[in-house]
């Protein structure tokens, strides 16, 4: 009997091209870079494969998003897709993620991170 599963991989590793502080609606947003503390991931869903279609696709779903300075993810957006079902597990998945925020000078700031979520098939 062929056993499949789902593994999960995710990295906020890749740094969108650096700008300057871009203000939110509440709040200003940094990219990461020196003297900023990425945000770490401590509350983490796995994406959810749609309509029991099984684990059938292998690859990565890039996904743009700000964290906020309450680790609050906004405005995931997809910026490398494998499928878009595939894609709108992880983003829905990822909208339930919680982080410590990122840091800035010892305060708790808004950045632009990108994470990665990897699909194998087992």
């Amino acid at each position: 009997m062929l056993r499949r599963g789902l593994l999960i991989c995710c990295c906020a590793a890749w740094i969108l091209p650096a700008q300057a502080p871009t203000q939110t609606d509440d709040e200003q947003v940094y990219d990461l870079g020196p003297g900023v503390s990425p945000p770490r991931v401590i509350k983490q869903t796995s994406p959810q494969y749609p309509n029991g279609r099984g684990v059938r696709a292998s690859g990565s779903v890039l996904i743009g998003l700000i964290v906020s300075s309450q680790g609050l993810p906004k405005d995931p957006h997809i910026l490398k897709s494998l499928d878009k079902d595939l894609d709108q597990s992880a983003i829905e998945a990822v909208k339930q993620w919680r982080f410590a925020p990122a840091q800035k000078d010892g305060k708790a700031i808004a950045v632009r991170v990108s994470l990665q979520i990897e699909f194998h098939s087992m």
